[in-house]
């Protein structure tokens, strides 16, 4: 049976319905979804192998049988790794259907059938006993149940109902145990992300927060990142890594707090923790797979690239001052899904435990921008492109009209002189703080034709891919009434741009798996949900996380011209580039740059000339989109191949349809 379900149009904002079979948001999930990535990760994977093992073979030596409990299993490799240990029973546990339903048939095509069952519950909904879903409670534990926080996909309360009502008293558990470290930096790079801070529009204006924004302590989310591209020179460590949490039996989900006191290394402003964690497969600690960057290895070569699990960055509620010597302590908090840090003097840490509730915004300003889009407020080098703009085509008497969401483009102009100034916000909370950080803005429609300036980044909170941003566009089209005959519009157009590139990992998460520490999990590359419409996309990506090289030269591919109304026909292109470098060409990439006037460009990709070895330095606060090829390439260097595209604008959708070719050998 099939359905209708709205979809918001990210360029139109108009609602879509469109007609889904009942299984679409299954098919959404997994196609998404980076299943392959985990399957890649060999670091993992091995670790894993060798912890089952070690635990299977203390239980025999102890004259038990094994019945092992795996939660969360996905494809169900870790319980066909412990029956090939030895294990004489496992039961697998999987919540999402459609991946319990891959778990059944990759374990019946091994030849585990008869010693795997799958589970399609949660593990709280397990029953134990005769007709229950388990026969007898479980002597191992395993369990992947991890995200780059550690707890935040449920592993606290997941254990701790485990460990009460699904497994034996002193089970084996893989993992056994798992570590949280943490460090206290400086980094005014991170902490832009964090807070806005003052701008300086000209000589006599400077943009100033207000105090409620400065002083709010933040969103308490985790900025999860791959800690590896973040540069030891963009940070300065304030205090050595501490073990700041030891999660190991028993496991409890309640609320608690841990501290570690150490003194300052060096004085400065103390303001982000940098974390990441191990996990131990066996009680004697051999067996570790851990998160640390890149950075703490000896030779960055061994480092075990994943994206499944990261590393984490959290802002303190405060920045504050510290020097050379001072004792210190830091307090993390935990509840059942997350933590959060604070900053104390160590001796009133002991009586001020009560203190270190749960980060809030009070502002909204934390709920309004994203970490990277308080980085993007605040990069000097792009708000100084858009002043330079604006001071170019502001003239006396404008009237200006901003069409941005939470943008500061409207306090820059009206700083700058602009007699009246009109903001449109897509939504109230946005709205309000847009009133708190200048009052002298306008938020209401315009009825007469005066509107001589109109102005956006753009910038909406909708945008996923990077041509969603020119709803900009349609919002220009729909005020065509309000604008005077000889309007200023800024920007004046925008191009589509794109690369062909080779990733360094990234290419991963696409890759199809085929075989994974010698059982075949084939069914997850055939699985009709990685080939559904989200699979065939281009998806967004922050390319900054994720080093890649140019294979081709850049090339502008599509122009959006907004000095006119959005057009009645479609928009194509076609053409094909040259694979000039020596690679394997994983996929391309496109972005989106806006020409404010005729001599300044803003780009939302490439923030640079591309290397003479093609490397490629990204934007770091929007994400790119990637199109990954089914069939990657290895490329010659020699002009020879080619890299064709094919694009179509739909304006009645605000859709891309995007076809590409790769004429050289396929990879795969």
């Amino acid at each position: 049976m099939k359905t209708f379900s709205g979809r918001t149009n990210a360029t139109t904002n108009a609602l879509d319905w469109v007609e889904e079979s009942e299984e679409y948001d299954y098919h959404q999930e997994i196609a998404r979804s980076c299943y392959a990535d985990m399957l890649h990760d060999k670091d993992r994977n091995v670790k894993y192998y060798q912890g089952i093992r070690a635990a299977v073979r203390r239980v025999k030596a102890r004259g038990e049988k094994v019945v092992v409990l795996d939660i969360g299993t996905g494809t169900g490799l870790l319980s066909m790794m412990a029956v090939t240990a030895g294990a004489d029973y496992c039961y697998a546990l999987e919540v999402f259907k459609p991946m319990a339903e891959a778990a059944s048939t990759i374990v019946k095509k091994n030849g585990f059938k008869d010693k795997i069952k799958i589970i399609n519950k949660h593990s709280t909904e397990v029953t134990v006993g005769p007709g229950g879903d388990m026969q007898t409670k479980a002597n191992v534990l395993i369990t992947e149940l991890f995200d780059t926080e550690l707890i935040g996909e449920g592993a606290l309360p997941s254990y701790e109902h485990a460990h009460i009502h699904l497994v034996q008293k002193g089970c084996e558990a893989v993992p056994h145990r798992a570590t949280v470290y943490a460090q206290l930096v400086q980094s005014e790079k991170l902490w832009s992300w964090a807070q806005l801070q003052p701008i300086e529009v000209s000589a006599t204006h400077k943009l100033v927060p207000p105090p409620d924004v400065e002083g709010c302590a933040g969103a308490p989310s985790v900025c999860d990142v791959q800690l590896s591209q973040v540069s030891p020179g963009s940070f300065t460590p304030l205090g050595p890594l501490c073990t700041i949490v030891d999660f190991s039996q028993p496991v409890s989900s309640e609320s608690k707090s841990y501290s570690r006191s150490f003194q300052i290394m060096t004085s400065g402003r103390a303001q982000v923790v940098l974390s990441w964690w191990d996990i131990e497969m066996d009680p004697e600690g051999t067996i570790i797979c851990t998160l640390a960057p890149s950075w703490t290895y000896s030779d960055p070569k061994d480092y075990p690239w994943r994206d499944h699990w990261m590393q984490s960055v959290y802002f303190l509620p405060a920045e504050r001052r510290v020097s050379e010597g001072e004792e210190l302590s830091l307090t993390v908090t935990h509840d059942d899904y997350s933590l959060w840090y604070n900053l104390s003097n160590s001796a009133q840490n002991g009586r001020r435990e009560s203190k270190w509730l749960r980060p809030s915004c009070s502002c909204q300003a934390h709920l309004v921008w994203t970490r990277p889009r308080f980085g993007e407020l605040n990069d000097r080098d792009r708000n100084e492109s858009y002043m330079c703009a604006l001071r170019s085509v502001l003239k006396p008497g404008a009237v200006c009209l901003s069409v941005s969401d939470g943008s500061l483009l409207p306090m820059f102009i009206h700083m700058l002189g602009a007699q009246k100034v009109f903001a449109l916000e897509s939504s109230q909370m946005s709205r309000q703080l847009m009133e708190q950080v200048n009052q002298n803005l306008f938020f209401f429609f315009l009825i007469k034709k005066n509107v001589s300036l109109l102005i956006g980044e753009p910038f909406f909170s909708s945008s996923l891919l990077p041509w969603h941003s020119i709803f900009f566009w349609y919002c220009r089209t729909s005020l065509a009434r309000v604008l005077q005959p000889n309007v200023t519009i800024l920007p004046r157009s925008a191009t589509l741009q794109m690369v062909g590139v080779e990733f360094q990992d990234l290419w991963r998460i696409r890759a199809p798996c085929g075989s994974c520490e010698g059982f075949d999990v084939e069914a997850m590359d055939v699985m009709k949900s990685l080939d559904f419409r989200e699979s065939r996309e281009a998806e967004p990506h922050p390319l900054w996380e994720y080093p890649c090289r140019a294979l081709t030269q850049a090339r502008s591919v599509m122009t959006f011209d907004f000095q006119q109304c959005v057009p009645a026909k479609p928009i194509s292109s076609q053409g094909s580039v040259p694979l000039t470098r020596t690679g394997c060409c994983h996929g391309a990439v496109l972005w989106m740059e806006y020409r404010l006037t005729d001599d300044i460009t803003v780009s939302m990709g490439l923030t640079g000339e591309v290397t003479e070895e093609g490397v490629c330095e990204w934007y770091p606060y929007r994400k790119q989109a990637v199109y990954f090829f089914k069939s990657p390439a290895d490329c010659s260097g020699d002009g020879g191949a080619t890299l064709s595209y094919d694009l179509t604008f739909d304006p009645s959708t605000g859709d891309i349809n995007m076809d590409f070719e790769n004429f050289s050998h396929p990879q795969f």
